[in-house]
């Protein structure tokens, strides 16, 4: 097994989930980009072990994660069996489309529990610490997705069943119908969650806190926009910069809508807390308890080093958030 840092727990915060007994680390590592493609494997290694070594226990996946789909898990496995297990938080979800025919797709029994077993054998692992559906299935009975949860955590292969992208009301009747029932809580919600994404505001945050279910933020560099990446034009090896003309468009249309000089106003005050933009961006989405963890993605370590300093940063004062506040409203 590799040497990991004895000092590994030193310098990250850990959040209660909801009311449960499970903590989560405040920066959490998903492997739902380029670390799960072919030909990233060493890549992948190396940035599960710098986030392992600064803090970071739990690493998100889900069965369609990686090119092809269901790579990321297989490429976690192999590093994962190099790595204390007990130590580490490691989640997957189903819910999107993964093998052809009626029983690969949404939130059926059949689905959820066939794809849960796939996903096991891919990672080399008997349980997952978490289990989610991936996103709300508008045919299949509440009951029968979150029963096929409550099934899971019973037969052992998950410890903590979680919803991922169920907003508000759908939230709410989830976690009741869990608590109802007498089935396995309800643990955790993975929404998008960012600056310039404010949805679960309205109502998902409360309705988790009133459940007693954590929170999860996905997307929360709002996949770049939130960094230094942009403020110098469309880098031609960024992701939009592929694109070609549409990706240009895209920029435009923003900077027209003045999102980049509000994200340069942004990040001015980043500049005066000693932090980069996308530090402090992960540091707005931590000022509020009811978020557990927030969900970065990384395709190097310098992405893992820099996200770190979130974990454990100074809280925003409130002169510093009403200003931030001001800046969001005009570029809102």
């Amino acid at each position: 097994m590799a040497g990991f840092s004895p000092d590994r727990y030193d310098s990250m915060n850990y959040r209660r989930c909801g009311r449960s007994g499970l903590k989560l680390p405040a920066v959490s590592l998903g492997l739902w980009q380029s670390l799960g493609d072919t030909g990233n494997e060493a890549t992948c290694r190396e940035v599960m072990y710098r986030a392992f070594d600064g803090g970071i226990t739990h690493f998100d996946l889900a069965n369609n994660y990686g090119n092809p789909g269901g790579n990321s898990e297989l490429v976690a496995g192999r590093i994962l069996v190099d790595m204390p297990r007990d130590e580490l938080i490691i989640s997957t979800k189903a819910g999107y489309g993964m093998w052809p025919g009626p029983y690969g797709d949404f939130g059926s029994k059949k689905y959820l529990v066939a794809s849960l077993d796939q996903s096991l054998l891919r990672m080399g692992l008997d349980y997952v610490d978490i289990f989610y559906h991936h996103r709300p299935d508008p045919d299949t009975p509440l009951d029968e997705t979150m029963g096929a949860l409550d099934l899971i955590v019973k037969q052992g292969k998950a410890l903590y069943a979680g919803v991922s992208n169920y907003q508000g009301e759908l939230l709410g009747e989830a976690a009741g119908l869990m608590s109802d029932r007498g089935w396995a809580p309800l643990t955790i919600n993975q929404p998008s969650y960012s600056m310039i994404n404010r949805r679960i505001e309205r109502d998902t945050l409360a309705v988790a806190e009133e459940s007693g279910v954590g929170v999860i933020a996905f997307c929360p560099l709002s996949s770049g926009v939130l960094t230094d990446r942009y403020l110098d034009g469309l880098p031609a090896d960024s992701r939009q910069g592929l694109r070609g003309d549409s990706g240009q468009s895209w920029y435009e249309e923003r900077e027209k809508n003045g999102l980049w000089d509000g994200i340069r106003k942004l990040r001015g005050i980043a500049q005066e807390r000693g932090q980069t933009m996308a530090q402090m961006a992960l540091t707005w989405i931590l000022r509020d308890d009811r978020v557990t963890s927030v969900l970065i993605g990384a395709s190097r370590v310098e992405q893992i080093d820099e996200n770190l300093a979130a974990g454990n940063a100074t809280p925003l004062t409130s002169d510093e958030i009403d200003n931030i506040e001001a800046i969001l409203a005009e570029i809102d």
